[in-house]
């Protein structure tokens, strides 16, 4: 099911009514650094398990 051009009109109408034109640009912001932090929790959490199967291969090795 894909959205029409005049189905985003009436949900992005919806949205300004709900929230108002002042206080999107905040909702956006606050997005953007959620976002932004969840991709900085999601590269932390794959470094150990990196560098834990980098040092068991080199003990491997040795």
């Amino acid at each position: 099911m894909r959205l029409q051009g005049w189905e985003w009109i009436i949900i992005l109408a919806i949205v300004l009514l709900l929230w108002g034109a002042p206080k999107l640009p905040a909702l956006a912001k606050s997005a953007a650094q959620s976002m932004r932090i969840f991709k900085k929790e999601i590269d932390k959490t794959g470094e150990p398990e990196a560098n834990a199967k980098e040092a068991e291969s080199e003990k491997k090795q040795d």
